[in-house]
């Protein structure tokens, strides 16, 4: 898998795209019911930056469903594009939109994917039905511009607040951020495990017959 990352897709398999930059057209997180969170975001038109420096550092299967849980590094990870949201973060009342950014630090990542067996050929594919990734980080810098209808100080002061405050500002946004990375990480693992048997990661894998009896 470090290989695919680091030679950014695999020769000769074109359909198989580059894993930086990586694009997500829409993420929608509703939020409600925190004091301090009250928030309704989308986001569109995302570019994602810093897969390219991913690390497996660990990866483990269930012998019993082969659903994976692997653990993962990057040392930078940015997130831009549009967004517009509505409600409040930090006890701050928001109604905005416009271009925003997410600059994240060490991100390590936990990621539970799920998937079940089937033949092509001569072959055992994995078909991965879902991906969950859950995270840690060290350091998290945003920028959201028009975030008060063109007050300028009012957005500027906002956003040196959030930075000030930024593990705070993370809880708030997990959510968006989980949601980026689940996506982003089960649209790659589908491409490769559809191109690339199961038996390249798993040398001992079953068939689907053997494993569920069909």
């Amino acid at each position: 898998m470090d290989t695919i990352i680091e030679n950014q897709g695999l020769p000769g398999l074109d359909s198989l795209p580059p894993i930086d930059p990586l694009y997500v057209k829409r993420i929608r997180v509703d939020q409600s019911g925190s004091p301090a969170v009250n928030l309704d975001v989308e986001l569109t038109n995302i570019v994602v930056r810093g897969f390219n420096k991913m690390k497996i550092v660990e990866s483990q299967v269930d012998p019993k469903d082969y659903h994976w849980e692997t653990k993962i590094f990057l040392p930078k990870m940015s997130i831009r594009g549009n967004y517009g949201l509505k409600g409040r973060i930090l006890l701050i009342n928001l109604n905005g939109h416009g271009n925003m950014s997410l600059e994240i630090d060490t991100l390590n990542i936990d990621l539970y994917t799920t998937a079940r067996l089937y033949e092509k050929g001569n072959f055992t594919f994995c078909n991965v039905t879902d991906a969950k990734a859950s995270y840690t980080i060290d350091k998290l810098k945003t920028r959201f511009d028009n975030l008060f209808n063109g007050n300028k100080e009012l957005e500027e002061s906002t956003n040196a607040f959030f930075n000030e405050n930024w593990a705070t500002l993370n809880q708030a946004l997990q959510p968006i951020i989980q949601s980026a990375i689940s996506e982003i990480l089960l649209k790659y693992m589908r491409a490769i495990f559809h191109f690339i048997p199961a038996n390249f990661f798993v040398s001992d894998i079953p068939t689907s017959k053997q494993l569920y009896g069909e």
